[in-house]
């Protein structure tokens, strides 16, 4: 009795697990973001918070990884170890062209775009005792470049390739990851840093308040020839009174935010995560004041360079956006 009892429960088991419902509420996807304390961090939270909660509807649970940022999640992303992943649109375009970073591996023929989120900005911050008023007064200072396999070290080697800058213009370069520029800025280790990233961020809010850190307005020719030169690039200002002890508007340039993907990744995936954003969007816009402004017919548009996903394109020509 005992024996016919277990084969019975096996085989009730085994039907279960075969069954398509069973498979589906094991679905597991991974959202590659950034630093915890930015805002690529916030999106990939606000994301998956929304999908987990019509996990009863598709069956599929949303995590967040905090990572070194664009570069590598698309890295990641072709290695199969991440599904999504957020990325700068410059990396986007050179990572389906095979360009800069990319250059050794060649075209990321699989990666598809999914949409773009907000603007990023190429923010620069100084330590106020350091009057700093132009990039070039970084010359014989601590600076933080960034660290390697971002966008924010691209976009700063890109800028200081138009000005004829090099880092051993610097006193000091270091390599900080975003969650350690801010603490080392107010503690006298650098005298400055940049970071490309949608305002406002705890990271860059921290020093701001902590030890007056003053933003750095980033303008003139060498900017107007990157964004003639590449066409993910735009003038980009942030607004007076967003930071602490910075009541005055910005100028500078950036990039946008975009969410990308595979395209091993299945179309009902991608499907359920497009559907689970655009159809709860007032709720996401409140997620993060970096949201605020999102309007679905640019975010699918804007910032994109790889050919979007059969998943998100089923949805936008539903809503016809497309």
């Amino acid at each position: 009795m005992k024996k016919l009892t277990f084969v019975a429960t096996a085989a009730l088991l085994g039907s279960v697990l075969a069954s398509p419902m069973a498979v589906a509420q094991q679905k597991f996807v991974t959202i590659g973001t950034g630093g915890v304390t930015g805002t690529y961090y916030a999106a990939g939270g606000a994301i998956c918070r929304l999908m987990n909660k019509e996990r009863a509807k598709h069956g599929i649970r949303c995590s967040v990884e905090s990572t070194g940022g664009s570069v590598y999640n698309v890295n990641t992303i072709k290695a199969g170890e991440l599904d999504f992943g957020v990325a700068q649109s410059d990396i986007q375009y050179n990572a389906v062209r095979g360009l800069a970073q990319f250059k050794d591996s060649g075209p990321h023929a699989d990666l598809r775009a999914v949409f773009s989120v907000y603007t990023e900005s190429f923010t620069v911050v100084a330590r106020k005792e350091a009057n700093i008023k132009t990039f070039e007064d970084f010359k014989g200072k601590r600076f933080n470049v960034g660290n390697p396999g971002s966008g924010t070290r691209l976009t700063t080697d890109m800028l200081m390739n138009a000005l004829g800058m090099k880092t051993s213009d610097f006193s000091l370069t270091s390599e900080l990851k975003p969650d350690e520029h801010g603490a080392a800025l107010c503690d006298n280790k650098i005298d400055g840093f940049a970071f490309v990233v949608g305002s406002p961020t705890a990271n860059i809010q921290d020093p701001t308040t902590t030890c007056g850190a003053k933003l750095v307005s980033i303008t003139g020719p060498a900017v107007d020839k990157l964004i003639k030169e590449y066409p993910y690039f735009a003038l980009s200002t942030i607004r007076g009174g967003i930071y602490p002890n910075n009541p005055d508007d910005v100028k500078t340039f950036g990039v946008m935010a975009s969410f990308v993907t595979s395209a091993k990744v299945p179309d009902n995936v991608v499907y359920a995560m497009v559907s689970a954003v655009f159809d709860n969007l007032e709720e996401f816009k409140k997620l993060h004041p970096a949201f605020a402004n999102f309007d679905p017919k640019t975010m699918i548009k804007q910032g994109i360079s790889a050919p979007l996903h059969p998943g998100a394109v089923k949805y936008y020509k539903e809503k016809g956006w497309m």
